[in-house]
C-alpha cells in the first residue's frame, strides 16, 4: 500500500491525573499517583484515500490526540473490520460529524492516558473499546464508558472482535426486540460477526434460533454455535421451511440486514406481535410491501443504526453487556469466532476478503 506522510505536531506530553474511585480490582495495578506519561507524537493509520475499492486505503502517518473529557487514549493491538468500513470506504457511510475519517469502530488495546472527568479507568488497563473512527490506527481516542475490561481467558484479537457486533446485537434484540425466553429469533447472515453473536446472544437469552446462510459450511457452523436450524437460502426458501416448523405461527423476531425483498417476506414470515429490525439494507432500502398484515399481526417493523447515537446511550448498553454478557464470555459460554487477522497495512487485503463473502464470523488487523 502506498505511504503518505501529513503535517504532524511537535512531541507532546499528556499530563495524566489517576482517580481510585470504582476501579475494577482486575485491571492494572499502576500506582494511583500524578504522573506525566510521554505519548509518541505521530502514530500510523490508515486513511481513504478517495471513495472507491480496497485499494483506496493508504498507510499514512497522523498526529496522536490527547484525550479529551471523558475520553481515554488507547495503544491498539487489535481492531475490528465491520462492513460499515467497507461503506465508509465506498463513500456510502461517511463518518459522523466530529469523528475521524479513520475507518475503524472497535479496538483491543491498552489505554495510556485519560482525560478529564475519567475515574473509572487508569493507564496501564487493557479494554475493548467501541469508537466513532479511527480503530484502523496505532492509537485510538475511545469514549471511556464505551470500554470494557478485556475478558478473561481472551486475547486482544479475540477482544477486539467483540464491541461492533455485542452493542449492535444487544440494542437491537434485546433493547429494540425485547426477545424473550422461549421465542423464536430469525437471524439473516447467521454465519457473518454480527449473525454468530447474535446467535450466541439469542440462545444466552433462551430463544430458539434459526438462521439463514450461503453454504453448506456456513450452515453447519451456524449450527455449531447454537442455531437450531440453519437455511441455505441458495437451496430453500426460508419462509417456507419455517412456516412448517413453526406449525404456521411464524417467528417472533427477525433481525435483518439483507433488506430488498427480504421485507415483504420477512412480514409475512412473522407471528402476531411479532418484530422487524432492520440494521443494514445489503439488497437495497426500498421495497413493495403490503402493509396489511402489519396491521392484521400488530407487527413492529423498526431499525437502528449505532453509530451516530450518544455516548451516553453506548454508554448504557456498554453497562448492559458488562453486567449480563461480560460473566458469560469469562466462563467460555460466549467467544467471538475470528476467520483471520491481518497487520495494519494490509486492510486492503482484509477489506478484499470481506467484500468477497468467503468468511464466516470476524476479520481482525494487527496492530
Amino acid at each position: 500500500m502506498p505511504v503518505k506522510v501529513n503535517d504532524t505536531r511537535a512531541v507532546h506530553q499528556f499530563s495524566i491525573l489517576l482517580s481510585p474511585p470504582q476501579h475494577d480490582p482486575r485491571l492494572s495495578d499502576t500506582t494511583m499517583t500524578s504522573k506525566l506519561t510521554e505519548i509518541p507524537a505521530t502514530m500510523t493509520a490508515i486513511e481513504i484515500l478517495e471513495p472507491g475499492g480496497p485499494e483506496k486505503l493508504t498507510t499514512v502517518t497522523r498526529s496522536v490526540e490527547a484525550p479529551g473529557k471523558g475520553e481515554v487514549l488507547v495503544k491498539v493491538a487489535a481492531a475490528g473490520i465491520n462492513k460499515p468500513d467497507v461503506m465508509q470506504r465506498q463513500g456510502m457511510y461517511p463518518a459522523p460529524k466530529g469523528a475521524t475519517d479513520i475507518p475503524g469502530l472497535e479496538v483491543a488495546g491498552v489505554i495510556v492516558a485519560i482525560g478529564e472527568d475519567v475515574t473509572f479507568w487508569k493507564p496501564g488497563d487493557e479494554v475493548c473499546a467501541l469508537v466513532s473512527g479511527g480503530g484502523y490506527a496505532e492509537y485510538c481516542l475511545a469514549p471511556a464508558v464505551q470500554c470494557l475490561v478485556v475478558p478473561k481467558g481472551l486475547d486482544m484479537i479475540q477482544a477486539a472482535a467483540l464491541p461492533e457486533t455485542l452493542f449492535t446485537v444487544w440494542a437491537n434484540i434485546v433493547d429494540r426486540a425485547h426477545l424473550q425466553k422461549g421465542e423464536t429469533l430469525l437471524i439473516h447472515g447467521g454465519s457473518s460477526g454480527i449473525g454468530t453473536t447474535a446467535i450466541q446472544i439469542g440462545c444466552l437469552l433462551g430463544a430458539r434460533i434459526f438462521v439463514t446462510a450461503g453454504s453448506p459450511k456456513k450452515c453447519a457452523v451456524c449450527e455449531e454455535l447454537g442455531a437450531e436450524i440453519a437455511i441455505n437460502y441458495n437451496k430453500k426458501d426460508f419462509v417456507d421451511v419455517l412456516m412448517k416448523v413453526t406449525a404456521g405461527k411464524g417467528v417472533n423476531v427477525i433481525l435483518d440486514m439483507v433488506g430488498g425483498d427480504y421485507l415483504p417476506r420477512n412480514i409475512s414470515l412473522l407471528a402476531a406481535d411479532g418484530r422487524l429490525v432492520n440494521i443494514a439494507y445489503q439488497k437495497g432500502s426500498k421495497a413493495e410491501v403490503n402493509f396489511l398484515p402489519v396491521m392484521l399481526k400488530r407487527l413492529t417493523i423498526t431499525g437502528s443504526t449505532l453509530r451516530i447515537r450518544p455516548v451516553e446511550v453506548k454508554g448504557a448498553i456498554a453497562r448492559a453487556l458488562r453486567k449480563r454478557v461480560w460473566p458469560h464470555i469469562e466462563s467460555g459460554d460466549i467467544a467471538p469466532l475470528i476467520h483471520a487477522t491481518f497487520p495494519l497495512t494490509q486492510a486492503n487485503k482484509a477489506h478484499s476478503l470481506m467484500e468477497s463473502g468467503a468468511y464466516m464470523g470476524k476479520i481482525v488487523l494487527k496492530i
